[in-house]
């Protein structure tokens, strides 16, 4: 019995990871089409039907390329660092909350806030192992980005298991059958989303590939597979907080296939945002952390202990 369980459970988890890499395939063109209409032009739409098949194409166009590494690289750190970038990306989606009991996450909180830590160290090594002072630059600014972010990030998590009393991210389902959390804790949201800008290191936020200061950043020195890993890790990311912010803030029922056309949704604000905005200035993102999101995120955590405090002298 237990061998049984033990089969399905890497079956269900082999599913869900080919199903995020396909949806991170699709991903891709979908943000190089709504790109192209938002800069007045047509995306990838010679492969195929539309340019359906042009990410599969790019895939295995980059996969087949020859391996080329710098020749005063660190060779193990340069070439693994991408791998276990994907890994983890992938590794964070087994707290999705599911139904089905997947695996049973009662610490599914704790479990995303360490992978998303880790994710620091394969940047922070891929910029170093490179040996190149623009990598380098790159991965540094990234760090330090990551990590200011990260404290708001906890902070705001923090305030939701007061909330609902449980590291189980099932708890947004039960907390949200009558209404959202969107609604009454709009602005909360608002912060959630620009924090998830930062930490996917997307526009108006992407220093740590700045291309007109840093010449691509910490992944200036990779091509063929280590970027195309690099890339799919940053993509997986972006899908896992666009799912992450359906969770919390838009009802969590994971049976519902409106559950995904808010996935979506968000995903398509995350490549809006780069359509929309500029790139910001780096003193004005760390004021912006440590100023501005840091002070909200402090008072809303004492906000909703005070708030449970009160309701358990009332109840």
């Amino acid at each position: 019995m237990f061998y049984m369980e033990l089969i399905l459970s890497l079956v269900s988890s082999l599913l869900l990871i080919i199903c995020v890499l396909v949806s991170v395939a699709f991903l891709t063109l979908l943000e190089r089409k709504v790109l192209g209409y938002i800069q007045i032009r047509k995306g990838p739409n010679k492969v195929g039907i539309m340019g359906i098949p042009q990410p599969f194409c790019d895939a295995i166009k980059l996969f087949t390329k020859e391996q080329v590494y710098p020749l005063m690289s660190n060779y193990i750190s340069y070439y693994f660092s991408p791998v276990f970038s994907l890994f983890l990306s992938l590794l964070v989606w087994m707290c999705m909350p599911m139904f089905i009991k997947l695996f049973s996450f009662n610490l599914g909180i704790l479990f995303f806030l360490c992978c998303t830590s880790l994710g620091v160290y394969t940047v922070m090594i891929a910029g170093w192992s490179s040996n190149s002072n623009y990598a380098l630059l790159g991965g540094l600014r990234a760090v330090a980005q990551t990590i200011s972010y990260e404290v708001s990030m906890a902070l705001i998590l923090l305030s939701f298991i007061f909330l609902i009393g449980n590291y189980n991210m099932i708890g947004f389902y039960n907390y949200q059958s009558y209404m959202w959390f969107l609604w009454i804790l709009f602005p909360m949201a608002l912060v959630w989303f620009s924090i998830s800008l930062a930490e996917t290191n997307r526009t108006p936020f992407d220093f740590a590939e700045g291309e007109s200061e840093l010449v691509s950043g910490f992944n200036v020195e990779y091509s063929s597979g280590g970027f195309a890993l690099i890339f799919l890790a940053e993509y997986a990311s972006i899908l896992f907080m666009s799912m992450l912010f359906s969770v919390i803030f838009l009802g969590c029922d994971l049976m519902s296939i409106t559950f995904y056309v808010k996935l979506l949704f968000i995903s398509f604000m995350f490549i809006w945002a780069r359509g929309t905005l500029p790139r910001f200035r780096y003193d004005k993102l760390m004021y912006l952390a440590w100023k501005s999101f840091l002070p909200f995120s402090l008072n809303y955590l004492m906000f909703f202990i005070g708030f449970k405090i009160f309701l358990l002298i009332l109840l």
